[in-house]
C-alpha cells in the first residue's frame, strides 16, 4: 500500500497562491491557484492521478470563482489544546493539535471551524506557520468529494485570518486508492451551507 501525505512541495505551492488577493473573475478564466493545481496534477512527480487518468487529464473541475466565499474570520487561539492523533484512511495516526477556532459569517449565518497544526510540519522551519483546515459542507458527497475538502492557511500576525473557500481542494484519496488522508473531524461540519467554491469531486474512470 502506498502511503503518502501531502508533500512539502505541494503544500508550499498551495500556500504561495493562497496569499494572493483575487477579485471576481469571469467564469471562463482560471485563477492563479487553479492554474497551479492543474499544473501540479499534470506533473508526474506531484500528481496523485493514476497513469491512465493523467494521460487523459485536461484539468480539474472547479466551481466558478465567487468572491463571496472569501471571508474574514476572527481567530481565537487555543494554546493549551493537547496533541491528538488524527484519524486517517489508513492505520497512520499523525499528531495534530487544535491551533484555534475560526469564527466568521457566510450567507448570513454565524459559523465556526477548528483549525489544526501538524506537529511534524511545525518542526520544519519552512512550514512552521502552516495551518490545516478540513471541512464538510452542504455539497459534500454531492458535487464535492464525500470525505470533505481541505484548505491551507498561514498563521497571521494578528487575530484575523482570511479563509478563501475558492481554494478548497480534495484529499489525494479522491483521486487514487492507497493514500493516507486525514479524515475531517466531525466538529468541522458546515452542512447547513452549500459552499459552491473550490474543487469539485473527481470522477474516476473505470478501466
Amino acid at each position: 500500500m502506498k502511503i503518502c501525505v501531502f508533500s512539502v512541495s505541494v503544500l508550499l505551492l498551495s500556500l504561495c497562491y493562497s496569499c494572493r488577493s483575487i477579485k471576481t473573475l469571469p467564469n471562463e478564466r482560471l485563477t492563479p491557484w487553479q492554474i497551479s493545481e492543474n499544473d501540479r496534477f499534470r506533473n508526474t512527480d506531484s500528481s496523485p492521478l493514476t497513469i491512465e487518468d493523467r494521460e487523459e487529464f485536461t484539468g480539474l473541475e472547479f466551481f466558478p470563482y465567487d468572491n463571496s466565499f472569501k471571508v474574514k474570520a476572527a481567530l481565537e487561539r487555543t494554546p493549551d489544546a493537547p496533541l491528538f492523533e488524527m484519524t486517517t484512511t489508513t492505520s497512520r495516526r499523525p499528531k495534530y493539535r487544535q491551533y484555534g477556532i475560526l469564527r466568521f459569517q457566510l450567507q448570513g449565518e454565524k459559523l465556526q471551524l477548528n483549525v489544526y497544526q501538524s506537529q511534524d510540519l511545525s518542526d520544519n522551519p519552512a512550514f512552521r506557520k502552516l495551518l490545516f483546515l478540513p471541512f464538510y459542507d452542504g455539497t459534500t458527497g454531492q458535487s464535492t468529494y464525500g470525505g470533505g475538502r481541505y484548505i491551507n492557511l498561514s498563521i497571521p500576525e494578528g487575530d484575523e485570518i482570511t479563509i478563501d473557500f475558492n481554494e478548497a481542494y480534495n484529499p489525494y484519496c479522491a483521486y487514487k486508492d492507497g493514500f493516507s488522508c486525514p479524515i475531517t473531524p466531525l466538529e468541522n461540519n458546515l452542512q447547513s451551507i452549500a459552499i459552491e467554491a473550490g474543487t469539485k469531486d473527481f470522477k474516476k474512470k473505470e478501466y
